[in-house]
């Protein structure tokens, strides 16, 4: 092959790859209320939400396979963690799809006025569209709330029968039951993660629908209040799990996880 034809090869190939991305990023929306289109989902595409708040806990990471059950909480756990404005982003499709199987990491600095910037610096003709904006924001979280907590619930209370049952097998290996302690604290430090998410969200919305209120008073402004009070009262009744406390990098177990 010519040297030509090897460099235009290469120059082909990285531009398939930057035309597809805005493609990729247009499929971003995945449906109602963040949920992933059923024909480009794979198992495990979200496992890595529990590596990372582990890591971000200093705690310690299991390598034991997921249960049905705990697939579904890292699934419903994303759109939660996840800041409503990041969903336009460029490359949001590739966290969606577990294509880039990590969270970005200066997220975990919780920035009170991003969504008003993002809110002010989107290309709305009018204040209402800003409002409807914030609203239809609240409100998707809203929906999100219930179907997480009831899995959350059901996990939880899977955990602590787990954890009693570690008492009565004598015969457990020492990888195995730090296996399962493991996994116990990665799917409570994922619903900790969710619960400080939604309550920085609330703030986020806070602010913004204040300045909207002093820059562009609307009588929409009153479905806002109410829409974020719901979300408030939402969250207030689904404290299931204390807060953790933020270290550094975890220790990876090497439990038999061919089970």
């Amino acid at each position: 092959m010519s040297p030509c034809k090897r460099r235009r090869r290469s120059i082909t190939v990285p531009a398939v790859c930057l035309i597809s991305l805005p493609i990729l990023a247009g499929c971003s929306s995945l449906g109602d209320f963040g949920r992933l289109q059923d024909d480009l989902v794979s198992d495990d595409i979200h496992a890595w939400v529990g590596q990372a708040a582990a890591e971000r806990a200093g705690a310690p990471i299991s390598v034991y396979r997921l249960t049905d059950e705990e697939r579904t909480l890292r699934d419903l756990a994303f759109p939660l963690i996840e800041p409503p404005y990041e969903r336009q982003r460029w490359d949001a499709v590739l966290y969606e799809y577990g294509l880039k199987r990590e969270f970005r990491r200066d997220l975990w600095v919780f920035d009170i006025a991003a969504y008003d910037r993002n809110l002010e610096a989107a290309d709305f003709r009018s204040a209402a569209g800003r409002y409807n904006k914030l609203i239809d924001d609240i409100r998707n979280d809203v929906v999100r709330i219930a179907p997480f907590f009831d899995v959350a619930h059901r996990v939880l209370d899977i955990d602590r029968r787990r954890d009693e049952s570690l008492r009565y097998i004598a015969d457990l290996a020492a990888p195995e039951r730090a296996g399962a302690l493991a996994r116990i604290g990665e799917n409570s430090l994922i619903v900790a993660w969710v619960q400080h998410s939604l309550t920085q969200r609330c703030a986020g919305y806070r602010f913004a629908l204040e300045r909207l209120i002093v820059s562009q008073p609307e009588k929409i402004a009153a479905d806002a209040e109410l829409a974020l009070t719901q979300l408030q009262q939402r969250i207030a009744a689904n404290q299931l799990v204390a807060a953790p406390r933020f270290a550094g990098a975890p220790p990876r177990l090497a439990a038999a996880a061919g089970r």
